[in-house]
């Protein structure tokens, strides 16, 4: 049965998944160039992953692994060059001696804020593109579909 449905394609079928995951793509890339040009040259889309979870008050780590969902050594292996770069830095959790707390340094706050600042460029060049009626009744349609998930 397989084979008659792989026969009769086309081509990729074109459903909401497939142009969400595209346009998350490219916006990743985009905030990913503008962050190295900004002089976050550690920057990458799979740290972002990873800072993207982490709090201004910071996370611990194991629970950066729940949330990423890869394991304990991916997210070592993140920690370990974003601490190197000076990004964050872990210290013990003073609740439990044995789990450590991720916080961000001062260049990590700061490239945050240049991060906001280059969300609030990509979210402008893309109302001017689409026009303010249709941005916004984009971002109101994925705020519904959000909600979907909860």
């Amino acid at each position: 049965m397989v084979k008659v449905i792989d026969e009769k394609a086309d081509g990729w079928p074109d459903h909401i998944g497939w142009r969400l995951w595209q346009a998350s793509r490219r916006w990743q890339a985009e905030f990913t160039a503008a962050m190295q040009a900004a002089g976050h040259g550690w920057f990458t889309e799979a740290r972002a992953e990873l800072l993207g979870h982490v709090g201004r008050k910071g996370m611990k780590q194991s629970n950066l692994v729940e949330r990423l969902g890869v394991t304990k050594q991916a997210v070592q292996q993140l920690l370990d060059g974003l601490e190197a770069e000076g990004v964050l830095f872990r210290e013990p959790d003073p609740c439990d001696g044995r789990s450590r707390i991720v916080r961000y340094t001062e260049k990590g706050l700061a490239a945050m804020r240049d991060g906001n600042h280059i969300k609030a460029a990509i979210d402008a060049r893309y109302r001017s593109r689409l026009g303010d009626a249709r941005f916004g009744e984009l971002m109101r349609a994925l705020a519904d579909l959000e909600g979907d998930a909860r």
